[in-house]
């Protein structure tokens, strides 16, 4: 299903609303999580859990799901599993699919950065990256995925590699960046250097997320908004990533702080760390309030 967000949120005539946290939200719920796994094993032995969630955010308006794949790519399944890392593709792939069934959901594809993505140092090769990314993506979209969230994105190489491969084999594609407080991605480049090149590579849009809203805010005027654009905000403690991500935002703070973009035509929107489907329904209602008439 090659389409565009950006068009189809002008069609109903607002944003599209992505759904919230996977992983903290599993957490929460006393999944343990697995090192450079996370929380991936859940799609095999709590996939009922996994499935309460995608449908708990779909009954809180979210158009879009995220599949629970943030952590099922080749670099993080062979270090810590023996199951093959399409095998777990397949069941998060599936699982969303069951979610959406009946409901005019689309499905968004997670490919993460390939080793942790507050890790600055590089630990391995060109070589492995590009398989990496190469792999994970064609495996999602070969499952049944509608697009391809690029997230969390935060090092030029591996943006290279993803928006190159994406732009060459004409997957549809959203490319997220981690913007650090100096306005920068983890390793170095300015955003504004990094998005004039996502900007080439002709992405359905340029995401931000994971990063605290107060970044955002200063982020937002750093940069002109000048192309199709979305974001979904970390809202966990921050400096808790080592253990359980918690909600330090509440679901009517966020969607006052959403509102105030609103004006600036994201595409989509949605929520990050520690957000619950609380957080979404706040955001749905906001948006039926503004977009009613």
């Amino acid at each position: 299903m090659n389409f565009n967000l950006f068009t189809f949120a002008r069609k109903i005539n607002r944003p599209l609303l992505l759904d919230g946290a996977m992983g903290s939200l599993l957490q929460q719920k006393g999944v343990k999580s697995e090192g450079k796994l996370w929380t991936a094993l859940a799609n095999i032995q709590k996939p009922n859990l996994v499935l309460s969630i995608h449908k708990s955010y779909i009954k809180a308006g979210a158009d879009i799901i995220t599949t629970n794949t943030f952590r099922t790519n080749p670099v993080a399944v062979k270090t810590q599993s023996k199951i093959n890392f399409k095998e777990f593709v397949l069941e998060s792939v599936k699982l969303a699919k069951n979610a959406a069934k009946g409901n005019n959901v689309i499905i968004a594809g997670s490919n993460a950065p390939a080793e942790d993505c507050y890790q600055i140092n590089r630990t391995v090769s060109k070589k492995e990256l590009k398989y990496n990314h190469k792999h994970h993506i064609d495996e999602l979209m070969k499952n049944g995925c509608d697009f391809i969230l690029n997230e969390t994105q935060s090092h030029f190489d591996e943006i290279k590699i993803i928006c190159d491969y994406c732009y060459r084999e004409n997957i549809p594609y959203v490319l997220s960046l981690l913007i650090d407080n100096k306005m920068n991605i983890l390793s170095g480049e300015n955003s504004l250097e990094v998005i004039r090149f996502i900007k080439n590579r002709n992405p359905i849009c340029i995401g931000f997320n994971c990063m605290p809203l107060s970044v955002f805010d200063k982020l937002s005027n750093h940069i002109r908004i000048n192309f199709n654009w979305g974001l979904y905000l970390n809202l966990g403690l921050e400096g808790n990533f080592g253990g359980k991500i918690v909600s330090s935002v509440s679901p009517d703070a966020y969607a006052s702080f959403i509102e105030k973009y609103v004006v600036k035509k994201p595409s989509f929107i949605g929520s990050c760390c520690g957000s619950n489907p609380n957080h979404i329904k706040k955001i749905k209602a906001m948006l039926d309030a503004k977009f009613s008439n």
